[in-house]
């Protein structure tokens, strides 16, 4: 079995290659190619922290995985990172387990790159302003990944820490905002990227035409208000999954539907319905777009798929016997 490091995962993992990687595999996932349960957790009370299992099977791009998640938020406090993570691949056609990698790159990259394709496929063609709301691996990787589908002649970055928010800004050569606000303001595409439990996007702060993708997860509160899913055309990795309860949902959509502020007909489309044509994505200049993301395998699994391919070419990772 093929052991890959954080370095091998970084020299592997071509970013432009995983967009369209992503792409494929929301296709097969909405298509039905393939086997994706809704991740489970075992929750750890006593520190908050939880570990979550992430299977998947697609079909395209034959790919079997499985990622482990410790999601651990009171680490910060401690200067440690909150998320850890790795991801096992195996043979499709036996179950032999193939390789172990590090899984902190891969679901960077992947869901970065998720949020770049639904930007590829809902944004105006003219977008050039983007919001980066958040500081952290996942605000990095938006603010990298977002410029390789659009013409970004502006990059903002607005977060809870001002130090950290100008450390950033002065890293990707972007704005430091005073406030989520004033970050949205005129933005043409808004990235959110927060473990935020009270909404860093909100309805009124959005313009006509504005894209907006959320990736933030807290299961005490939502990072897009009611007001913001309640005027957007949204699109979701998979309607099952963001309807579903913790660990596996979107509390930005299931609370705004527990208000009665939208029904569960108001998801527009999934992601790969916008890939395959089966669905239609923006319709007019100043609709709002939402992309609400909670994380899926298929993704995971894809990516995995690229990383174990180019090791496996480039001579990347240290070989065990288990």
């Amino acid at each position: 079995m093929l052991v890959l490091s954080r370095r091998d995962v970084e020299a592997a993992l071509d970013p432009d290659r995983l967009v369209d990687a992503v792409a494929a595999a929301m296709a097969d996932m909405s298509a039905g190619n393939g086997s994706v349960p809704n991740r489970t957790a075992a929750d750890v009370a006593e520190v908050g922290g939880a570990l979550i299992a992430m299977p998947a099977y697609l079909v395209g791009a034959g790919a079997l995985a499985a990622k482990l998640v410790a999601m651990f938020p009171e680490n910060a406090a401690k200067g440690l990172p909150t998320h850890k993570a790795i991801v096992a691949v195996f043979d499709p056609s036996t179950g032999t387990p193939e390789a172990v990698m590090d899984g902190e790159v891969v679901t960077a990259m992947r869901t970065a790159a998720c949020s770049a394709l639904s930007a590829r496929l809902l944004a105006r063609d003219d977008a050039g302003v983007l919001a980066i709301l958040g500081t952290g691996v996942q605000a990095r990787a938006h603010a990298e990944a977002v410029k390789r589908v659009r013409h970004i002649r502006e990059v903002r970055i607005a977060g809870r820490d001002a130090g950290r928010v100008q450390e950033l800004a002065g890293e990707l050569g972007a704005v430091a905002a005073a406030s989520y606000e004033s970050a949205i303001a005129g933005a043409d595409i808004v990235c959110a990227c927060t473990h935020s439990p009270d909404p860093v996007v909100r309805g009124a702060w959005l313009d006509p035409g504005t894209h907006v993708t959320s990736v933030g997860f807290n299961p005490e509160g939502r990072e897009v208000d009611a007001d913001a899913v309640a005027r957007a055309l949204v699109v979701v990795e998979s309607r099952t999954a963001a309807l579903a309860p913790y660990p596996a949902g979107s509390n930005d959509l299931v609370w705004a539907i527990r208000d009665g502020v939208i029904g569960p007909d108001h998801i527009h489309a999934e992601i790969g319905e916008l890939v395959s044509g089966t669905r239609p994505g923006r319709t007019a200049p100043d609709q709002v777009t939402l992309y609400k993301s909670v994380g899926v395998a298929a993704q995971d699994a894809a990516a995995a798929a690229l990383v174990l391919a180019a090791a496996r070419e480039r001579g990347l990772g240290v070989e065990v016997e288990v």
